[in-house]
């Protein structure tokens, strides 16, 4: 297994809308594509503009077609671009790749 950190930085004052993006659209996606969501957090103390979450994949070729997929859908395209019509949610994107380590509980 590998694993994806990504940690979403909404736009000033879109926080709800990209929570409701996840919850109500994106969701249905990841597991349209086979994408496996470990959790979704938010930072308890700090800057309540991010949205961390982790996926899990098989392997790297896994990560890299669901991805594909999932950019090229167009379902998606229309969902995303709708619930963009005021504007973008997020203003940047980081991600990690991860792989447990061999005393990692989580392989």
């Amino acid at each position: 297994m590998i694993y994806e950190l990504r940690i979403y930085k909404a736009m000033p004052g879109r926080m709800p809308d990209l929570l409701d993006r996840f919850a109500k659209i994106t969701l249905s996606f990841f597991e349209k594509h086979g994408m496996k969501v470990i959790g979704f957090w938010q930072p308890l103390v700090g800057n309540n503009s991010e949205l961390i979450y982790l996926l899990a994949f098989e392997d790297a070729g896994h990560f890299e077609r669901a991805w594909k997929a999932m950019k090229e859908d167009p379902e998606w395209l229309k969902a995303r671009a709708e619930t963009e019509k005021n504007g973008p949610l997020v203003e940047n994107v980081q991600n990690l790749l991860l792989t447990p380590t061999s005393f990692s509980p989580m392989k």
